[in-house]
């Protein structure tokens, strides 16, 4: 497949098995495989170490459109979990040693079942993160959810990509950033992020180009001293994440004709002291029909858990099932292994 031919149809991007051909072909530029860089470090297979969290992604639908969003989710699909498929999550719940739930989508609020699901976890005693992106905070029909996530103890982690209006809005659409700050005031309100308070208010950075993540706590200071001096907000942390060349920021770089040098930037920032706090060691991934994969980033590379041959349900998984179990990897792996690493959870390594 030639790169160049890789076309938007429509809303949809190439599909999965499209993007792992781009991802594992090799070039000059970079010609080892990412099984290869565990191999040379005595980890392939890489296996998980204990499962401690469970990331559903209970759909694509969005009240946004981000140009960076490895789920090319947007106000355009229909791609949504079913009741169902959620009370199988919450059997699961209910059955396992894992600590905590993590939603995502999308925008996840947007999903019907998604109070079912805070509620019914929390009443397991399990903790709760919801990957918001602010804005739906502030939607019609949503404005209670600041009320609902801090009555239920629900951590939030929240995408603010920069500091700064400008840079904000080119990555998430115009108008982003303040309805960003305004909401993130109103949980502060209600007690996130504040003294004496297990409100827990995380926000996420990611670049806007084609760089890696600064070092986490120092650009975390920048950007507690600037919004608490800008807008008089406070968070706890602020999590770095690489940008993933997986699904829509996969596209604009292929469009931009930058593919393989940011790959190859990827590569060449390999930190193998990054390995054993991968996430994919101590997380699983369920998508919107309840199928497992390793990580959000495999799911929308349709690299699904088998049993076998048979794709792996939420309804059929154990603990015990996942013991043995090598993860899958790929060339978009040395997206969580360069420079300090990356993660749902911020860097990796100081």
């Amino acid at each position: 497949m030639k790169l160049q031919t890789l076309q938007r149809t429509g809303n949809s991007l190439a599909s999965p098995i499209e993007q792992l051909h781009i991802l594992q072909d090799r070039r000059p530029s970079h010609v080892d495989p990412f099984s290869d860089r565990l191999t040379e470090h005595g980890v392939l297979p890489l296996y998980r170490k204990q499962l401690t969290t469970l990331q559903i992604n209970v759909g694509k639908v969005c009240n946004q459109t981000c140009t960076h969003c490895h789920v090319d989710a947007g106000p355009d699909r229909r791609e949504s979990m079913t009741y169902e498929t959620a009370r199988q999550v919450i059997d699961f719940l209910a059955r396992s040693e894992v600590k905590t739930l993590d939603i995502t989508g999308g925008a996840p609020e947007m999903n019907p079942q998604f109070r079912m699901l805070v509620r019914e976890a929390r009443k397991l005693d399990k903790q709760v993160i919801d990957r918001c992106n602010l804005t739906i905070l502030l939607a019609n029909g949503f404005t209670d959810l600041p009320n609902f996530l801090a009555e239920h103890h629900v951590s939030v982690v929240a995408s603010l990509p920069c500091y700064l209006e400008e840079n904000c809005d080119a990555q998430r659409g115009s108008g982003v950033f303040v309805k960003s700050i305004e909401a993130i005031r109103r949980l502060n309100e209600l007690g996130y992020a504040q003294p004496n308070s297990n409100l827990q208010l995380d926000l996420v950075y990611n670049p806007t180009g084609l760089g890696l993540p600064p070092e986490q706590q120092t650009l975390e200071a920048s950007y507690k001293s600037e919004l608490d001096a800008r807008y008089g907000i406070q968070f706890n942390n602020l999590l770095t994440i690489t940008n993933m060349p997986v699904s829509r920021f996969l596209d604009d770089l292929l469009r931009r004709g930058k593919y393989e040098e940011y790959l190859g930037k990827l590569i060449q920032s390999f930190n193998p002291s990054t390995i054993d706090n991968l996430m994919c060691r101590s997380l699983l991934s369920v998508d919107w029909n309840g199928f497992i994969y390793d990580c959000d980033f495999n799911q929308m590379l349709d690299l699904v858990v088998t049993d076998g041959e048979d794709r792996v349900h939420i309804s059929q998984l154990t603990d015990d099932l996942l013991a043995d179990r090598p993860i899958r990897t790929a060339n978009h792996c040395y997206g969580c292994t360069a420079g300090c690493g990356s993660s749902c959870g911020g860097s990796l390594v100081g």
